[in-house]
């Protein structure tokens, strides 16, 4: 799971850095304690332990707390969380992909107008409200022609279809 490039990249911006993932295979493989993860990894235990308290907060990890009876010390034993990835992912690239079909829309069914200085792009409506003039610089706006805006939102959505299709395959194996 973890080297699917969805996976991979929600979790490399929440640890920070792709050598730390190195702290959720270690979880993938059945270790549990953080100790155990900074042994195994070499990674140093307070940056295990930070990176598995953002795991928490963003809820993909949870901790069972136990107190050892004779060094009254607690450990920590840590899970990670798949369903909640999971969840994430699907919630988030469905979301982005309504966005995607919405700016397609909008794009296909509009009319645009620029400033020939860049300042703004506007829609045949609030351009006639402008009576065609940027209310930037006082030149006229003219025609843009948006056919590769929309070629490059529907090359997004095909590779955002795809990444969330593939990701869907795996999830359900």
């Amino acid at each position: 799971m973890i080297d699917d490039p969805l996976v991979k990249t929600l979790l490399t911006n929440v640890v920070e850095d792709e050598n730390n993932l190195q702290i959720i295979k270690a979880l993938l493989d059945g270790i549990e304690t953080d100790e155990e993860i900074a042994e195994k990894t070499e990674i140093r235990l307070n940056i295990v332990r930070k990176i598995l308290y953002k795991l928490y907060d963003v809820g993909f990890a949870s901790y069972k707390r136990s107190k050892d009876p004779e060094t009254q010390w607690y450990t920590y034993t840590w899970k990670f969380e798949e369903n909640a990835i999971i969840e994430h992912i699907t919630k988030d690239s469905e979301k982005y992909l309504k966005m995607l079909n919405d700016e397609l829309e909008k794009e296909k069914n509009n009319m645009y107008f620029v400033c020939p200085h860049g300042h703004l792009r506007l829609n045949f409506d609030m351009a006639t409200d402008y009576q065609f003039m940027c209310p930037d610089c006082g030149e006229e706006l003219t025609f843009h022609d948006n056919k590769q805006i929309i070629k490059q939102i529907e090359e997004d959505i095909k590779m955002v279809q795809s990444n969330y299709d593939s990701f869907n395959k795996k999830v359900k194996k």
